[in-house]
C-alpha cells in the first residue's frame, strides 16, 4: 500500500460485496472482526475489488468514541 496520512489502516480480506443502486457495502475480516466501508460502485469497479482480495480498511475521524457497559 502507498503512504497514507491516516492512523489507523488496519489489513484484512474482502468477505462480501453487497452492490446497491450506486452504493457498496464491502465487508473486511480483519482478524475475525468484521468492518463494513459503504463505498461507490464505481470505486469497486475502479480499485477490482474481489472476495478473498487483501484490502485495508482506512479510518480517519475527528472523534472516538469509547463506551462500557
Amino acid at each position: 500500500m502507498k503512504k497514507i496520512s491516516a492512523r489507523n489502516v488496519l489489513e484484512g480480506t474482502i468477505k462480501e460485496i453487497k452492490k446497491g443502486a450506486t452504493t457498496s457495502h464491502v465487508l473486511l475480516d480483519v482478524k475475525g472482526a468484521t468492518i463494513t466501508a459503504s463505498i461507490t460502485n464505481e470505486s469497486v469497479d475502479e480499485l477490482d475489488l474481489q472476495v478473498g482480495k487483501k484490502a485495508y480498511a482506512v479510518i480517519k475521524s475527528s472523534e472516538v468514541m469509547v463506551a462500557v457497559d
